[in-house]
């Protein structure tokens, strides 16, 4: 049997330091919630490939559907000769999204790539240049999206200079003492400092902030933003790449601000979690919006990968027939629950539970106290977690926040499970 310490081994020796591993287990197979290293170690994955796998390992839907694909073929590219599962693909995303009036989708490939085309559909359209985005949003590691990612260790330092005519202001966290209000006025600073309205193309955002630490930007903080958006002529793009096909709750996270108070983007951009594990991602938006470009002007050769594309159609059956919005709102509520009550009790790290749907972030403090961040704290329960069977993610510009994404096709006994190796590890560290 091959060891995880013989191939962390070979991965030193093979593979550059710039990509890291949090987890020194190699993967050898998954089984929906669950995740099996290769000495046979059980896990209950509570990180599913970061958001991607919201559907489960191993669907057998999505994999039957990928198979067939493959007998018929694998590539041809779209931009030569187009196939059937891509127009269909965007038919549906079109109907559902929430953006108002018509809509067209593109596909690309990753979450970074479609970013980027977001960037250049919006200035095609308002022909402007500047990019508006916020501190702690995270939107990729191409240079473009890594320079309106706002979070500069470990993204972007040594990678400069980045970009010009991207601006980052503020992300409204009231945990944190900066308000809604606070954070209007100092977008609204930044227009007069840095950048005129008149030349910002899009205004891009995170509904909820992925890796930024999981904080929600309320229904109040988008409506005041399409009110800017409105009034100067500029793109509201909502990023989301992570809380996108059911993992808040609604297909999309931007589902909760239209219900709220009619507020929609004008593009979306969307990845991860579409196709089950199968790499593809899309930006929909507005068909005024999305047809500025000039023919040749959009594309890839993988863009809209037929696999992805077939796969990305099961995962949108599956979203329905199984209920997974629901069944991300139960998940989430049961997370929640447990950890609130273990932070009413002499957990004293817990300074803050909160996400909606089964997106939940468990942010560690000292003396319950928000200003003084314990990272430290943070990267034990990650690692101790990990011995006790239980695969996890942190996150945060202070790098002090555990983030919990199951599969939402995870049962309730494996929820339970995971939820009780989860407490008595937080007890068991509250003690030392």
């Amino acid at each position: 049997m091959t060891t995880n310490a013989e191939l962390w081994r070979r991965r030193e020796a093979a593979v550059p330091q710039g990509v890291s591993s949090i987890h020194q287990r190699f993967f050898a197979r998954g089984a929906n919630a669950e995740a099996f290293d290769e000495e046979g170690n059980r896990y209950i994955d509570l990180a599913t490939g970061i958001a991607v796998c919201n559907t489960g390992h191993g669907d057998p839907r999505i994999i039957d559907a990928v198979k067939r694909q493959l007998d018929a073929f694998s590539h041809c590219s779209f931009q030569v000769t187009p196939y059937e599962s891509y127009i269909a693909l965007a038919e549906q995303l079109n109907a559902c999204a929430p953006i108002a009036g018509e809509a067209k989708t593109i596909f690309f490939t990753t979450g970074a790539e479609a970013l980027e085309n977001a960037v250049k559909i919006a200035r095609a359209h308002t022909g402007r240049r500047g990019v508006v985005t916020f501190q702690g949003g995270y939107h990729g590691r191409t240079l473009l999206a890594l320079a309106m990612t706002g979070k500069v260790l470990p993204y972007k330092a040594k990678f400069g200079p980045m970009p010009t005519d991207v601006f980052h202001t503020r992300f409204p966290i009231p945990y944190h003492g900066f308000s809604d209000e606070q954070a209007i006025e100092g977008l609204k600073a930044m227009f007069a400092s840095s950048i005129e309205p008149s030349a910002v193309a899009a205004i891009v955002l995170e509904p909820v902030l992925g890796e930024g630490g999981f904080y929600t930007a309320s229904y109040n903080f988008f409506k005041a933003l399409r009110e800017i958006c409105d009034e100067h002529g500029i793109l509201l793009v909502a990023d989301e790449v992570q809380t996108g096909f059911a993992r808040t709750g609604k297909m999309f996270a931007m589902d909760w601000v239209r219900e709220a108070n009619g507020v929609t983007p004008d593009i979306m951009t969307v990845a991860k979690a579409m196709a089950g594990g199968f790499p593809i991602s899309g930006v929909i938006g507005r068909a005024d919006v999305m047809d500025a470009p000039d023919p040749g002007g959009l594309g890839g050769t993988y863009g809209g990968s037929p696999l992805g594309c077939v796969a990305g159609l099961e995962v949108l059956k599956i979203i329905e027939s199984d209920n997974l919005c629901g069944r991300a709102v139960a998940i989430g509520n049961e997370m929640k629950a447990r950890l609130h009550s273990l932070q009413q009790s002499d957990v004293s790290m817990i300074g803050d539970v909160r996400g909606p749907g089964a997106m939940i972030a468990l942010e560690l403090v000292k003396n319950r106290d928000p200003s003084q961040p314990d990272p430290d704290m943070t990267k034990r329960i990650i690692q101790e977690g990990a011995k006790e069977g239980l695969l996890m993610l942190s996150c945060g510009l202070r790098s002090n926040v555990v983030r919990f994404l199951p599969a939402l096709s995870a049962s309730d006994e494996i929820i339970s499970e995971a939820l009780d190796k989860l407490e008595a590890l937080l007890r068991r560290l509250a003690e030392l």
